[in-house]
């Protein structure tokens, strides 16, 4: 592993994490541990209203860090998005939202660093170019490859649209054919744009690429 993106093991009140070594090179969809309310300051359940006593203990969401009882807090889930090793003690509502997040991590994010093949177009500029696109591993940048080279900072992208075509009065049978990203470069307030287009000359990759561009739809949430 490269040293920029070399990651240690610490351990928190929460758990075990497998973090970047250094903070720049941590993930832009990574979320910092919330402080967890203090033990004097709730001395009942924050769902239900149950009273702790020395049965009903409190015990803390991971991920909101609020205090609640072992019934409305019972769930342990995997919690990507900060770096837990194992699953983590979370309240019903962020468990939900947690759940949603993992199915990101485990499919559209590898969909993304696979990346996929694209007609790309810079500005206002009439002529394209083929290029692969991906998701670098450390998840910060978006990375085009072809005659030229381009690494768009995730967190410099300020709007992407999907691009569909097909339509029926039902608003079925639609499918993803490109996207335009809008981002800014470093150091300025210039905002560039790009589009990207599916190549109609690469059927074997249309599946591929409707993926990928559903994967960036979820980047864009």
């Amino acid at each position: 592993m490269s040293g920029g993106d070399a990651k240690k093991l610490v351990r928190s009140p929460s758990g075990l994490r497998m973090v970047p070594e250094h903070r720049a090179a941590r993930s832009p969809f990574g979320l910092d541990e919330p402080p967890w309310v203090p033990d004097k300051e709730c001395p009942r359940c924050m769902q239900c209203d149950t009273k702790f006593d020395f049965i009903t203990r409190k015990h803390h969401c991971r991920r909101c860090g609020k205090c609640f009882c072992d019934k409305c807090c019972s769930k342990k889930v995997p919690l990507p998005r900060m770096c837990f090793v194992d699953p983590v003690r979370q309240c019903a509502e962020c468990a939900l939202i947690s759940q949603k997040e993992t199915e990101f991590y485990d499919k559209q994010l590898k969909v993304l660093m696979n990346g996929a093949t694209f007609f790309v177009t810079l500005g206002t500029s009439d002529k394209s170019e083929l290029m692969v696109c991906r998701l670098s591993n450390n998840q910060r940048y978006l990375v085009l490859d072809g005659d030229s080279h381009y690494e768009i900072e995730i967190v410099q992208i300020s709007t992407i649209q999907i691009l569909t075509e097909g339509f029926t009065p039902g608003g079925g049978n639609t499918r993803a054919i490109g996207m335009i990203l809008q981002y800014k470069v470093p150091g300025s307030e210039e905002v560039t744009q790009m589009k990207f287009i599916a190549g109609e000359d690469f059927s074997c990759n249309k599946k591929l690429s409707a993926a990928w561009l559903a994967a960036m739809h979820k980047v864009s949430k």
